[in-house]
């Protein structure tokens, strides 16, 4: 491998890399030859340097390292880069801008899978790692600043000088004097993966008896179709649904229902709020008439109430178009299984796939997870058993799951459906507007104990109960289970392209999650407005196109005020957006230009008058 050492002082470091197997150093300084000979020891290191193999290079710049290289000799897979600086009393403005050129410039000469090593004195990165913590407008900033040249941090240890044999530092305030490194750290950078070019994107389903194409919310480009759950993924939202399934097979025999779920559903679901499911258009000439969707809805999913916007255009006196909408769940294909009389008694069957929620955003909340359905027809009677027997093999399951990872039981626990959904989480609360619960299934884990619902049980309503049988049925959030189980604090990370994710959990294996991407910076926001006069503003839109506009790059909206102007009754409302990554480089300027296209969006859509 072909390492690169920049701005070294005495060559102290460079030398005590050289010889080592496999290893090509380039060691490199900013002054002349002459001015670098000056300094203790450097002479006797650029001498052993030489004698082993490696190359020493003077007067190099580090913000424009391409000019110094060949073109087949550019291309280095580790750059070492200790204590920079820009010399003499330079504040912590112009050291960071030193940073900022410096590694636009690696962008340019490191290999794709390669490092940038940049060691930095106690303090002065502006980390959480650094202890004592420096303000961060004190600071060097380097992960923001790593960041606009499209660098994420991927670790970060003690610089541990004494280890480093001969290793001398130099150069405190541009001369030959050595500085303190204790407490120093070192910065491991790595290549973040390239934004996302969501272009529109049009998807092909079956609707009843026939292949319909519809265009895919912008919100959800990356995130239909991506297979998580099929026979070759190693996800770990796969890999605790075969754990959970081959649970519950041990119980009672087990059914995978293998037909095609329908990802559209059609008119409105009862009990939920119209702005919570994602709405979309057949492509132009490919709506079944109405005919053919009666029938061929027997053997998908149909609802018998219509939206807002379709009862405006029946008042109106105008044609009232079909609707349909993404499956927000499961369990309407699994109602109208039931009705068909498609569930053996005594069975165990499992329904599983993406489904999709129009949300506001929040830590949990997801506008696409994969849910396990766990549905079984019993006797009458025993509907309080059953669901007792489902809750029991969930939870040994899981705990086995659990404790493989993290070495630790977890608390599963049942509370009854009294419980508010919306105190528990956004996931317990949508799913209390399908239909009546009769518990939440919640999953403690440190360092929340008290525990995160994770699903639902139920039991049919009365009509869809035969004389003498009754359906009970389990709803599982299963990236809920897999953030839980595998420490992963954000969604978001779920649906990483980033190889490095899948890597930590190789086919069948659950295992706690590292993150590739450490302290990633956060920017903030504020937009202020004036609301249409008499309508009411439909904050779950201004959300979504946030998630749209960003990329999901928004993970806080907070409403910071409310004012209503004296006399004329006009009301204004100012939100507070925050912008971090969890997975790739996100740097102040994107940021930045992301708030004006949000900005010009919510005028567009949502017609409010900025302030």
């Amino acid at each position: 491998r072909r390492v690169l050492l920049l701005g070294e002082g005495n060559f102290s470091f460079a030398a005590a890399l050289c010889g080592a197997r496999g290893t090509h150093v380039v060691a490199t300084c900013y002054e002349s030859e002459e001015e670098a000979a000056g300094r203790g020891g450097a002479v006797r290191s650029i001498r052993r340097l030489r004698d082993s193999g490696a190359e020493v290079v003077f007067s190099v710049d580090c913000t424009k390292l391409k000019e110094h290289f060949l073109p087949g000799k550019r291309e280095f897979d580790r750059i070492y880069f200790n204590f920079p600086h820009c010399g003499r009393k330079a504040g912590v403005v112009k050291n960071r801008e030193l940073l900022a050129c410096f590694f636009q410039s690696c962008a340019e000469v490191l290999a794709q899978l390669g490092e940038v090593h940049v060691a930095l004195c106690s303090g002065q990165g502006g980390t959480p790692a650094d202890q004592p913590r420096r303000e961060w407008h004190n600071s060097w900033q380097i992960v923001a600043v790593a960041a606009g040249a499209g660098f994420v941090l991927s670790d970060v240890h003690p610089f541990k000088a004494e280890t480093i044999h001969g290793y001398k530092c130099t150069g405190y305030r541009s001369q030959d004097k050595s500085f303190c490194v204790e407490g120093a750290l070192n910065h491991i950078f790595t290549r973040s993966t390239p934004p996302l070019c969501l272009t529109p994107v049009s998807c092909k389903t079956q609707l009843g008896s026939q292949k319909v194409s519809f265009q895919v919310p912008q919100v959800l480009v990356d995130k239909i179709n991506r297979g998580f759950l099929e026979v070759n993924s190693s996800h770990p939202v796969r890999t605790i649904k075969e754990k959970l399934s081959a649970g519950l097979s041990q119980a009672l025999p087990l059914q995978n229902v293998s037909s095609c779920l329908p990802l559209l559903h059609q008119g409105h679901p009862d009990g939920v709020c119209h702005s919570s499911v994602f709405w979309v258009a057949l492509s132009p000439g490919e709506a079944p008439s109405t005919e053919e969707t009666s029938q061929g809805l027997a053997d998908a999913v149909g609802f018998s109430h219509f939206g807002q916007d379709t009862d405006r255009d029946a008042r109106e006196g105008c044609p009232i178009p079909q609707q349909f909408h993404l499956r927000p769940s499961l369990l309407p294909q699994a109602q109208a299984m039931t009705q068909k009389g498609a569930f053996s008694p005594g069975t165990l069957h499992v329904l599983s796939g993406p489904v999709f929620r129009q949300c506001r955003i929040t830590p949990h909340s997801m506008p696409v997870f994969h849910e396990m359905l766990v549905v079984l027809a019993a006797s009458r009677g025993t509907e309080n058993s059953c669901i007792q027997m489902l809750v029991d093999n969930i939870k040994t399951t899981v705990s086995s799951l659990h404790q493989a990872t993290a070495g630790v039981k977890p608390s599963i626990s049942l509370q009854e459906a009294t419980s508010s959904g919306a105190e528990l989480n956004d996931f317990a609360a949508f799913e209390s507007q399908l239909g009546e619960i009769q518990h939440f299934i919640c999953l403690g884990t440190e360092p929340d104990p008290s525990g995160s619902c994770v699903g639902v049980t139920r039991v049919a309503p009365d009509g869809l109960k035969s004389s003498e049988l009754v359906v009970v049925s389990a709803s599982l959030n299963l990236d809920l289970l897999a953030m839980l189980l595998c420490g992963i604090s954000d969604w978001r990370m779920l649906w990483t392209s980033d190889r490095r994710f899948l890597q930590q959990f190789p086919e069948g294996e659950l295992r706690l999650f590292k993150s590739f991407s450490l302290y990633p910076p956060s920017y903030v926001h504020d937009v202020s407005f004036w609301l249409p006069d008499g309508e009411e503003f439909d904050e779950v839109a201004f959300h979504t196109l946030a998630r749209r506009v960003s990329g999901e790059m928004v993970i806080s909206i907070q409403l910071r005020d409310s004012f209503q102007q004296p006399g004329t009754g006009r009301r204004s409302l100012c939100y507070r957006l925050t912008f971090q990554s969890c997975d790739r480089a996100l740097g102040c300027r994107e940021a930045a230009e992301m708030q004006l296209r949000f900005r010009e969006e919510i005028q567009q859509h949502l017609g409010v008058t900025l302030r």
